[in-house]
C-alpha cells in the first residue's frame, strides 16, 4: 500500500512514516518531480491543507495527505495565522518575521502575549472521501528569542510546562508536544481506519 505526504521536508516524511502500520510505504513530492504547483491561497489552514492534497491525489491517484501550519497571537487577532511564513514579506525569512512580531508586541505584557502554534492535516482519499484533523500547541511569545534549535517562530515561542521555547527542546521532546506531532497522530488514526476498510 501506497500512500503520499505532499511534502518535500525530510523531517516530515520521517515523522509521518512511523506512525504509519506495516506495509505502507510514504511517498514524498520528491517521488514526483514534476507535480503541479501547490498554491496556497486558502482562507485558513484547513483550506490550504484540504487544496494540496486534493491536488495531488487527482495529479497521482494516490490517497495524499498534506498539512498547513502557522502561529497565531491572540493580541494581533490571530495574526500572523496563514501568512505566518511571510509575515514580513517577500523573499520570505524567519529572521524578519520573528523581528516583525516582536515590534508589534513591544511593550505588550505577559498576560496578552498568548500564541498558539496550528497544523491542518488534510486526508484525501481517491474515491473521494476527505477528512482535515487539527493540532495545536498553546504557549506565549517572549520578548526576546530563547535558543538555537527549531526553525520559524520556535525561539519566540515559550511552551510553560517545560519552561522552555521551542527553540530551547531537544527533537524528542519537541515531537512530544507540537502541533504537527498532534495533528499526525490525529491524522495517523484516520489513516489507519481508512486503510483497515480497505483490508
Amino acid at each position: 500500500m501506497r500512500i503520499l505526504l505532499a511534502s518535500g521536508n525530510k523531517d516530515k516524511l520521517k515523522e509521518f512514516s512511523q506512525l504509519m502500520p506495516r506495509g505502507v510505504e510514504v511517498l514524498s513530492l520528491v517521488d514526483f518531480p514534476g507535480h503541479p504547483a501547490l498554491i496556497e491561497d486558502g482562507q485558513s489552514f484547513a483550506e490550504n491543507a484540504l487544496k494540496k492534497a486534493r491536488t495531488m491525489c487527482e495529479y497521482t491517484g494516490l490517497l495524499t495527505i498534506a498539512d498547513d501550519s502557522g502561529l497565531e497571537v491572540d493580541y494581533l487577532d490571530g495574526a500572523p495565522g496563514i501568512y505566518s511564513a511571510r509575515f514580513a514579506g517577500e523573499p520570505k525569512s524567519d529572521r524578519r518575521n520573528n523581528k516583525k512580531l516582536l515590534q508589534l508586541l513591544a511593550g505588550v505584557p505577559w498576560e496578552k502575549r498568548t500564541a498558539r502554534f496550528v497544523c491542518a492535516l488534510a486526508i484525501v482519499d481517491p474515491g473521494g472521501e476527505e477528512h482535515v484533523v487539527l493540532g495545536t500547541c498553546e504557549g506565549y511569545i517572549l520578548e526576546e528569542p530563547r535558543g538555537t534549535g527549531g526553525f520559524g517562530y520556535d525561539p519566540l515561542f515559550y511552551y510553560p510546562p517545560f519552561k522552555k521555547s521551542f527553540a530551547e527542546l531537544d527533537t524528542e521532546q519537541k515531537n512530544q508536544v507540537s502541533h504537527r506531532s498532534r495533528a499526525f497522530a490525529k491524522g495517523s488514526a484516520v489513516l489507519k481506519s481508512i486503510l483497515a476498510n480497505r483490508s
